[in-house]
C-alpha cells in the first residue's frame, strides 16, 4: 500500500498560501458552540502555521445545507471562535468561489488566517465539481487535509482539490486518527475486544465482519443486540429492532467460529415501558410485551468489565443503552470507567470512536481516560472495514 504523504514538520511555510481542509462541523444551539472539541483538537496545528509566518486559508463544513445559503449553517459562530483564541488577524469570506476569488484572497499577510463561509453552501462541493476545485486549488501554494472524518467523501475539498494543487500532505489529526485505528488493525496488541453499539446492524455489518477477522472478542450491546436477541429466539417486547437481519447475524457467528473470535451478547438487561421512564433488571426470559430494553443488565456488564480487564485493545463504538435518559447511561457509563481505570493502570490500548460514544462520555463526572478519540464517525467506520478512502487515497 503506497505511504501517505503526511505533513513534514521541518517544511519551510512562509509567506506559502495553505490551504486547510478542517471538521469544523460542531453542534450548536441558537449560534453558541455547544461542544468545542472539534475546534480545540485544530488550535494547535494553526498556531504553529501561523508561528511559521504562513498565509492559512481554512475550508469546512457544517451541517447540510445542500448547496443552499441558510444562515442557520453558517459558520459565523465559529469564525467569532477562532478570532478570540488565535492571535493574529482572522477573516471571514462570504463571497461567492468565482474565476475572480484568487484576487479576493491577495490582501492576506504572513501569518494571517481566513475561514470561507460553509463549502457545503456551494452544491458544487459535493459533486465533486471540477471546475470548482480548480478554483479552491487557485487559491493556494500547499493543500492540507486535517479532517479525516470527511474523507470518506468524494466532495470538491477534501478529492478533486488534489489534482490542481502542487503538495498534498495530510494533518497532524488525520495522522493521528490512522494511527490509532492501525493499531486495532494491524499493529495489534492482543487479545484485541471490540464493543460495538448503537441501533442499526445493517450499517455495521461489513465492519463487523472485517473486524472479527482481526479481534479476540466481540461485544454487541445497545439497540443493535436486540437483534442477536431475536436470533437466540428471546423475546424482546416492544423493544427497537431491525427486520430481516437473520441472515446478517448467521453470517457474523459463521465467520467469528471460522477465526475463533468469541462473541457476547447480552444475558440480562434493564427495561421499561417507556423511554423518559425508569427501568428494572431482568433476566432475558422475563421480558414482557410492553417492556422495552434500554440498558444492559448487571450481569452483562460484570461480564463486559472481565473481558476489558483481559484484553490489552479495546476498540469501543456506540452506546450500551439509551443514555439520553440517566436512567439507562449506567451501562455505558460503566464500560467507560472500566477502560480508562485499564488505560491508566494497565497500559489498555483503547480507540473511542462515533459521536455518541463521545457524548456519551462527556456526560461523565470523573475525568477520564482513552489512548484515542476519534470523532470522525462514518470515516473511521469504514477505514477500519478496510475501504480505501477517497480522500485518503489521493494523499498518497
Amino acid at each position: 500500500m503506497d505511504k501517505i504523504n503526511f505533513f513534514p514538520d521541518n517544511l519551510n511555510v512562509q509567506n506559502q498560501k495553505i490551504i486547510l481542509r478542517l471538521d469544523f462541523n460542531v453542534p450548536l444551539r441558537n449560534n453558541i458552540i455547544i461542544d468545542d472539541t472539534r475546534i480545540t483538537s485544530c488550535l494547535p496545528f494553526i498556531k504553529k502555521l501561523i508561528e511559521k509566518k504562513a498565509k492559512i486559508i481554512i475550508i469546512s463544513h457544517l451541517g447540510r445545507p445542500k448547496g443552499i445559503k441558510d444562515p442557520a449553517f453558517s459558520l459565523i459562530p465559529i469564525y467569532k471562535y477562532l478570532k478570540k483564541k488565535l492571535q493574529t488577524n482572522v477573516y471571514f469570506f462570504m463571497g461567492n468561489i468565482d474565476d475572480e476569488i484568487k484576487d479576493k484572497f491577495s490582501y492576506l499577510k504572513e501569518g494571517e488566517v481566513i475561514l470561507i463561509e460553509n463549502i457545503r453552501f456551494f452544491k458544487e462541493e459535493t459533486e465533486n465539481d471540477e471546475n470548482f476545485s480548480k478554483k479552491l486549488a487557485s487559491l493556494g501554494d500547499i493543500y492540507i487535509n486535517d479532517a479525516f472524518s470527511c474523507s470518506h467523501r468524494k466532495q470538491s475539498s477534501v478529492h478533486k482539490i488534489t489534482r490542481f494543487i502542487k503538495k498534498s500532505f495530510a494533518g497532524p489529526l488525520f495522522k493521528k486518527e490512522i494511527d490509532a485505528i492501525n493499531l486495532v488493525i494491524k499493529n495489534k496488541k492482543e487479545p484485541v475486544t471490540c464493543i460495538i453499539g448503537g441501533s442499526k446492524i445493517s450499517t455495521k455489518i461489513d465492519v463487523i465482519t472485517s473486524l472479527i477477522q482481526k479481534i479476540n472478542n466481540l461485544v454487541i450491546v445497545g439497540a443493535m443486540a436486540n437483534n442477536f436477541l431475536i436470533y437466540k429466539n428471546f423475546s424482546v417486547g416492544k423493544s427497537l429492532i431491525e427486520k430481516n437481519t437473520k441472515d446478517i447475524i448467521k453470517k457474523i457467528y459463521d465467520e467469528a467460529k471460522k477465526n475463533n473470535c468469541e462473541i457476547m451478547i447480552p444475558e440480562d438487561c434493564i427495561v421499561g415501558t417507556s423511554f423518559d421512564g425508569d427501568g428494572k433488571n431482568k433476566n432475558l426470559d422475563k421480558i414482557e410485551k410492553n417492556e422495552i430494553i434500554l440498558d444492559i443488565g448487571f450481569n452483562t456488564l460484570k461480564k463486559i468489565k472481565q473481558i476489558i480487564d483481559q484484553s490489552n485493545t479495546v476498540l469501543w463504538n456506540g452506546p450500551a443503552g439509551y443514555f439520553e435518559n440517566e436512567n439507562f447511561l449506567k451501562g455505558t457509563m460503566s464500560i467507560a470507567e472500566s477502560i480508562s481505570k485499564n488505560t491508566l493502570e494497565n497500559s489498555l490500548i483503547s480507540i473511542l470512536g462515533g459521536g455518541d460514544t463521545l457524548a456519551a462520555v462527556n456526560m461523565s463526572k470523573n475525568k477520564l481516560s482513552f489512548s484515542h478519540l476519534s470523532t470522525a464517525g462514518g470515516a473511521f467506520l469504514e477505514y477500519l472495514e478496510g475501504k480505501d478512502l477517497p480522500g485518503l487515497s489521493v494523499l498518497k
